[in-house]
């Protein structure tokens, strides 16, 4: 077994990246307040060819010390708007047929295991604030509302930590 070098890897460039046909999913970031999270949101799209990233209220922005930090160049290949309220976000992603589906733990919610996901429907993914979680504004615009089921004492992941199980569990699925 050997490790593989940077170069053995493969990969395409940005601008490649940026013609590259991507999954049809978008994460809507809902007023997170860790630049370091929404930087591992950047990294996480781009690992998984995710459309865009929505940025929404207090949610820092490129270019930003931490996000770059953590994105490790990642603010340059994919795609991102800021919108100063989540609302209008999802309103507007409504309007172009995507699946709206808060990423929370609610008295309706459905395990990420249990849930269908269809290969040729739209998502948008609302991940909330670390404290608060998604806002009720946004739970109340969504189609539905996934959860990560969690055996151990802790009631919560890190967002980035969910942002990349849920992640890859929409890519799997739809591979």
């Amino acid at each position: 077994m050997k490790k593989l070098k940077l170069d053995e890897l493969g990969r395409i460039d940005a601008e490649e990246f940026k013609e590259k046909e991507k999954f049809p999913i978008i994460l809507v970031l809902d007023n997170i307040r860790s630049a370091l999270n929404v930087g591992s949101a950047f990294r996480t799209a781009d690992g998984f060819a995710l459309e865009k990233i929505i940025l929404c209220g207090i949610s820092a922005t490129p270019p930003h010390r931490e996000i770059l930090k953590t994105a490790l160049g990642a603010t340059e290949s994919v795609a991102w708007v800021h919108y100063d309220d989540v609302e209008t976000a999802l309103m507007d992603l409504k309007k172009e047929s995507y699946e709206l589906l808060a990423i929370e733990q609610t008295d309706n919610s459905v395990f990420l295991n249990d849930f269908s996901i269809e290969k040729n429907k739209k998502y948008a993914l609302v991940f909330g604030n670390e404290v608060e979680g998604v806002s009720e504004e946004a739970l109340s615009l969504c189609d539905a509302v996934v959860e990560i089921p969690q055996y151990g004492t802790k009631h919560s992941f890190n967002v980035s930590v969910c942002l990349g199980i849920v992640s890859w569990e929409f890519v799997r699925r739809m591979v």
